[in-house]
């Protein structure tokens, strides 16, 4: 090959070179593109599912918002104060003898310069407030209406009006309360009307942290609002229903505002999961976490006012703490679970008597798992009276089951035993900081406690691991781990086989009732 010929095949290799170059770069870019427009694809199908959510919502509106009301009423709240106290504090800036403005310390009373010669207040001081709030219409048939609401949305009302979704509104003589019940602070209103779309039940224990939901009310009296969110946790106890009260709320973070009480909660099929009841606020709005009583209790609740006009609860007739309480007396027992309620005490005459035993540990009702004393007490007191529940136990360092009939809980629970469902930490003997001596009849009088046999506290030092668990002057001593004590010589006994760097087990009885407790030095 000569020169020539040489230069020219390397101009064609070259130029095949570039050819190649030019159309693989641009293939290149042909593949960046393509896959460009396939993920813009995938993300627009994205944004239509989005689409179909948003569908989702409109659908339940459309389904729920015809069988939610607004609720308005008058109640007479008593003052502490007074008649003739709102006579000086209230102005007669006129000096026509009239009072010209409503005390600014009321809240939720209009101020108007139209009072009529007489205060509002009676002689006692009481006074009338307007509130607001919401409900779902449960039932109707033949001119009848059943609604669900708050306790204190409707209970204690001297005048209700309800307002449904198409603007029609009754009052007076077409609505009655039919009962309130405080301890889950739920409502039965009767109204007489037609055209009424009742809601369906759904059922809460399917309900999931992370499913979607809807709230539905009136929040700051703006009728037909509807928000959704997420249930952010389940079984919460937020403290606004007392000791008795029984909490077993669903949390979301649906905003839930003043107004909205009363309402339901629902899933994306429209079925009602809970009663909206609560938020969590420092300053009286929404600030991301709302409560709601779960469907299945405020269902049982809502039969039981409609029929009866009051609530018939389940009861044992035990006294429980959580087992997450203190752990390490848990353990005393074998148990080495987080979750469960120790049986601290039996009450006589009950349907426990004989089915369950001092230091049992409760791990679920009728295979359901119960993790604490709010959770048992609400299972158990949302079925009725004469049901039978199967029990998992932990005893002896076994697990077991029991059947138990339950009873009726009692209007007045103190009247019903002969201590309350209650108990106190106790303590042991000389490096603990106690004292004790056998019990008598006179000892037992004296300190009032309803015992025959054990050792009673003389005296507890300060600061004594005694002490630091709380036992007192008068706390009887009746078993040491899993011996029974019935005088000082028995305590002795029971004391000198104990390890008590372990710890040491104790059975104290108080007027209060009786309970487990560990004692340690070390504590």
């Amino acid at each position: 090959m000569n020169k020539v010929t040489r230069k020219f095949a390397s101009f064609v290799v070259a130029g095949a070179a570039l050819g190649l170059g030019y159309f693989g770069y641009n293939h290149l870019l042909d593949s960046r593109f393509a896959y460009a427009e396939e993920q813009r694809e995938q993300t627009r199908q994205s944004v239509a599912k989005l689409e179909d959510l948003s569908s989702i919502f409109k659908a339940v509106g459309k389904i729920v918002e015809p069988s939610v009301v607004s609720i308005n009423v008058h109640k007479k709240v008593a003052s502490p104060h007074p008649r003739e106290f709102w006579k000086k504090m209230i102005p007669d800036r006129n000096g026509d003898g009239k009072p010209d403005i409503m005390p600014p310390l009321l809240p939720n009373l209009p101020e108007t310069p139209d009072i009529p010669d007489e205060l509002p207040f009676d002689d006692g001081g009481n006074f009338d407030t307007i509130g607001t709030g919401s409900g779902v219409i449960i039932e109707a048939a033949d001119g009848k209406g059943y609604i669900l609401t708050n306790n204190h949305v409707a209970g204690g009302a001297s005048e209700i009006a309800i307002t449904f979704s198409d603007g029609r509104e009754v009052h007076k003589s077409k609505v009655k309360l039919l009962g309130a019940d405080p301890r889950t602070d739920l409502a039965v209103l009767e109204i007489t009307a037609d055209r009424l779309s009742p809601a369906k039940w759904g059922n809460s224990d399917e309900a999931q942290k992370g499913d979607w939901i809807l709230a539905f009310g009136s929040p700051f009296g703006y009728v037909g609002s509807m928000t959704h969110g997420i249930i952010s946790a389940l079984n919460r106890q937020a403290g606004i229903l007392g000791m008795n009260g029984y909490e077993n709320f669903i949390q979301v973070d649906a905003p839930i505002n003043p107004g909205n009480s009363g309402g339901p909660l629902v899933n994306l099929r429209g079925e009602i999961i809970g009663i909206n009841t609560a938020i969590a606020s420092q300053s009286g709005g929404f600030q991301g976490i709302g409560f709601a009583i779960p469907s299945n209790q405020a269902r049982y609740v809502y039969q039981s006012l409609k029929e009866k006009g009051k609530v018939t609860r389940g009861w044992i007739g035990v006294g429980i703490t959580d087992v997450s309480r203190n752990q390490q007396l848990a353990e005393s027992f074998g148990y080495t679970k987080p979750t469960g309620v120790l049986v601290n005490q039996i009450i006589a005459n009950t349907p426990a008597n004989g089915k369950l035993q001092k230091g049992d540990i409760v791990t679920g009702i009728n295979g359901k798992l119960i993790d604490t004393v709010q959770q048992f007490r609400s299972v158990v007191a949302g079925m009725a009276p004469g049901t039978e529940i199967k029990l998992s136990v932990f005893r002896g360092g076994k697990d077991t089951e029991t059947t138990i009939k339950l009873g009726e809980l009692p209007d007045d629970l103190a009247s019903a035993r002969p201590a309350r469902d209650t108990a106190r930490d106790v303590a042991a003997p000389d490096n603990i900081g106690l004292r004790v001596k056998t019990l008598t009849p006179e000892l037992a009088r004296q300190y009032g406690v309803d015992v025959k046999e054990g050792v009673v506290i003389t005296s507890v030092e300060r600061n004594s691991p005694a002490a630091k668990e709380m036992l007192g002057v008068g706390n009887v001593i009746t078993q040491v781990g899993d011996t029974e004590v019935k005088n000082a010589e028995d305590f002795d006994a029971a004391m000198k086989k104990q390890d008590l760097k372990k710890g040491v087990r104790l059975y104290v009885e108080t007027r209060e009732g009786g309970r487990f407790a560990l004692i340690s030095p070390e504590k």
